[in-house]
């Protein structure tokens, strides 16, 4: 112990007898003696390398999901998720690889530190329960069906990894003598250091994993049918070609959310609280019915969307570029939708006027369907009939400006009108404007504001043209 202080002291006696290297206004120094004492400590060995993590436990298979249908006969269903596996271990961690102490080093020792321990794996995540869906016309079969559809156990984590051991000293002290000099000169000299080794640390152990994660609990659908339950078509676009030919079935299931599922089996069955119950299912067919004269496969590609509207009735729109003439008919669980005519939107209001003839009662004016559907679309007519007369003011160039005045204004009744397969002649002089107004020289101005329609469409359009009543204006 006498030798331990006296070494201590004689470098304290050192320090102070350097000035340079400790200054009130540089830390530098402090850091650089710092640096300087930790680099004489010399590592004993070498460290050891870490462990390595452990795998994640494998996750548990899903419990199969499973369809009856309930007649009274006792049933066991195993639909139970598979446990997770367990996470693997971590490896430990090496120790330090020492070797023997030497009895003179001139520096202070340490021995190298162990590695940690690898961390464990997480335990695998337990398999869900699987589904079951019953179908049933008596809730009272279910009572013979016990049933387990709880989820597996998630996996327990493995066990974290043990550190491996530092290297230890032989020798925690020692002394060493350290001589300056020429033996046999004045100048030479002899002094006694003091030299410590500290033990290695072992490694820590590993973290511990979590365990996985418990599968959850199966659930129940029951079905109140004893047939397959059809899927859900509350709407549809169908092409007219294929609701013609077998028609389509709207259809919506209805249901409702329970509770206490488990009281519905046998005692002892384990299954989710909650279920789901269908307590009705709406449908309504639709039936595409052709009686038009053109053919269905001109306009086979046209489609009708059809929607579910109410327990049992169902909302039909047409193609937008159609006009169809149709009755529906509506029994039962059934409607049948009548074509008796069909037009496409385009060619209702092809009209124009081709011709202006005679003069007096014999003034007839022309409008010819170009589109060549008259026989199947209803049309009427409302005449403006205007007549020019000179103005009494001058325009800019000096002569006299025309004024139309309106002379007759209104439908243009059936008795005045003439057709022929798409040409349509009005007969103006049998309308009743005045003879004065229909005499040859004289400028008109006739304007048809023109109605077609079928069925529940319609369209209007504006015709107009201005012509002079000629002696020679008769048909050729």
């Amino acid at each position: 112990m006498q030798v331990r202080f006296l070494s201590k002291l004689s470098v304290f006696i050192i320090i102070l007898t350097l000035p340079q290297f400790i200054t009130s206004t540089s830390t530098s120094h402090l850091f650089l003696c710092s640096s300087v004492l930790a680099a004489d400590t010399k590592e004993l060995g070498d460290s050891g390398d870490n462990g390595d993590e452990g795998e994640k436990g494998a996750n548990g298979r899903n419990g199969d999901n499973l369809t009856v249908f309930a007649d009274g006969s006792p049933m066991t269903l195993d639909l139970t998720g598979e446990e997770g596996e367990p996470g693997q271990q971590g490896t430990k961690g090496e120790n330090a690889s020492c070797e023997q102490q030497s009895k003179e080093v001139g520096k202070d020792l340490r021995g190298a530190d162990g590695g940690n321990g690898g961390d464990s794996g997480d335990g695998g995540v337990g398999g869900n329960g699987g589904s079951l869906t019953v179908y049933t016309t008596n809730k009272e079969h279910l009572k013979q069906i016990y049933v387990i559809a709880a989820g597996g156990e998630g996996g327990a984590p493995g066990k974290p990894g043990a550190g491996g051991e530092g290297c230890k000293c032989d020798r925690p002290y020692w002394n060493e003598e350290t001589c300056f000099g020429d033996p046999g000169n004045s100048n030479y000299s002899c002094t006694t250091a003091e030299f410590q080794c500290s033990d290695g640390y072992s490694g820590r152990e590993g973290r511990s994993g979590r365990k996985g994660r418990d599968g959850k609990i199966g659930n129940l659908t029951l079905i109140n049918l004893d047939k397959s339950l059809a899927p859900d078509f509350p709407e549809a676009t169908i092409p007219i070609s294929e609701l013609k030919g077998r028609g389509f079935t709207l259809s919506r299931n209805i249901w409702q959310n329970n509770n206490n599922a488990s009281s519905l089996f046998a005692p002892g069955s384990i299954i989710g609280d909650k279920y789901k119950e269908l307590v009705a299912r709406h449908e309504h067919t639709i039936l595409l019915v052709w009686d038009a004269s053109q053919p269905v496969a001109d306009f086979g590609d046209k489609q009708i969307t059809l929607s579910l509207k109410g327990e049992n009735d169902a909302n039909i729109q047409l193609p937008d570029d159609l006009w169809l003439e149709t009755k529906k008919v509506k029994r039962d669980k059934l409607t049948e939708l009548f074509v008796f005519n069909v037009v496409r939107e385009k060619d209702a209001a092809d009209l124009t006027i081709d011709g202006f003839f005679g003069q007096g009662a014999n003034l007839e004016l022309d409008v010819v369907d170009k589109a060549e559907k008259s026989d199947i679309v209803a049309t009427n007519f409302l005449l403006k009939y205007r007549v020019g007369e000179k103005s009494g003011d001058k325009n800019i160039f000096g002569s006299r400006s025309t004024v139309y005045q309106t002379k007759y204004e209104g439908s243009i009744p059936p008795e005045a009108i003439a057709q022929d397969g798409n040409l349509f002649t009005l007969q103006l002089g049998k309308l009743p404007i005045p003879p004065e107004y229909l005499q040859p020289e004289l400028k008109v101005e006739v304007e048809l504001i023109t109605k077609r329609s079928l069925g529940e469409n319609s369209e209007v359009k504006k015709l107009s043209t201005r012509k002079t009543i000629k002696s020679d204006n008769s048909r050729s």
